[in-house]
């Protein structure tokens, strides 16, 4: 272990803004055990109000009953957990389907802790495209409403998994920030989920920032990548738009290995391409692996240990690992 690496990482506020691992509750303990200081549960996906209602009140019931965690709905949040060692859970959701067609529920789940939602998830909705859709419209004239009240409520405008023009859009639109909470650099691998230079200067120049994602197919070609080639897409948005735009995002989640058995694993997968959620060309089929050393977020000291070894200053890992979304927190959420 690198002499620098264990107070860095300990000190350092950490933060991974997608965590559908947390769909189960007692993995909260796997990411308290690598460090992380918040993490954002998935809260939200492909089902409405009703639904979505009891997974956000469940969360309350947690947060009720344990003194560790804390909801997040400001940056100062974040940085009192960190003081009194708890963790910061921040809702968010991976596209707009519990809002079903509904400005009001905006304000509604905003009003619950929701900070964040995605204008969509791979495939066309009612506000816009999604980035695997066969067309590449942009925002709808619900979709600018959508966008409109979000920015009044102060929710996070997140454009992971969104079509180019929606998410052109809605940087043209937003009154705040808008980020892509979890995407890869397209031109270091060519996932159909990573984006283009030319969209991640875009969020850069709106005062956004990118996540950079862990799970293998996004990385690269390889079954198991590596974390060198984790990080060479953190290398390439860093030299592209700067540190200060470059955050985490790690999108470990419950079919992935070693949290789930290869054959459970492959009939989610099989769900989720009939369902036209996944697509072969973005999702190669399980088991999902992810990059050497920080397989799962207990590990995640070795990310650490990895940049590094690779030249990054501390102060540059002290953004990516979490000032740079305190301060989105901070511009959007308030202080």
């Amino acid at each position: 272990m690198d002499a620098a690496e264990k107070p860095l990482h300990e000190a350092a506020i950490i933060i991974d803004a997608v965590c559908p691992l947390l769909d189960d509750q007692s993995l909260i303990a796997d990411y308290q055990a690598g460090g992380l200081t918040a993490i954002a549960p998935t809260v939200g996906y492909w089902h409405g109000a009703d639904v979505t209602l009891r997974t956000v009140g469940s969360w309350h019931k947690l947060l009720r009953e344990r003194e560790d965690l804390v909801l997040v709905r400001s940056a100062a949040d974040i940085r009192r957990a960190k003081a009194l060692g708890k963790t910061g859970i921040i809702l968010h959701f991976q596209g707009p389907a519990p809002i079903e067609d509904n400005l009001d529920l905006i304000d509604a789940f905003k009003a619950l802790g929701v900070g964040i939602m995605q204008l969509a998830y791979n495939v066309k909705n009612r506000i816009g495209d999604g980035c695997e859709e066969r067309t590449d419209a942009g925002l709808s004239r619900f979709g600018l409403q959508v966008v409109e009240r979000m920015n009044q409520v102060r929710m996070i405008v997140d454009c992971s998994h969104t079509g180019v023009q929606t998410t052109m859009d809605a940087i043209e639109h937003s009154s705040a920030p808008v980020i892509i909470s979890h995407a890869n650099a397209k031109s270091v691998y060519p996932s159909p989920r990573n984006i283009s230079d030319e969209m991640i200067k875009a969020i850069a120049g709106n005062g956004g920032t990118i996540g950079v994602v862990g799970f293998p197919g996004f990385v690269s070609a390889d079954k198991r990548p590596t974390i060198d080639q984790f990080i060479d897409h953190i290398v390439h948005m860093c030299d592209l738009v700067g540190t200060q735009h470059i955050t985490l995002g790690i999108d470990y989640y419950g079919h992935q290995y070693p949290y789930a058995e290869d054959r459970a694993a492959m009939m989610m997968y099989e769900n989720a391409l009939a369902d036209n959620s996944w697509s072969p060309n973005a999702y190669p089929p399980p088991p999902h692996i992810y990059p050497a050393g920080i397989e799962t977020p207990k590990s995640m000291m070795a990310l650490t240990d990895a940049l590094l070894r690779r030249g990054f200053e501390a102060d540059d890992i002290r953004k990516i690992y979490g000032e740079n979304l305190l301060r989105i927190y901070e511009t959007i959420w308030g202080e």
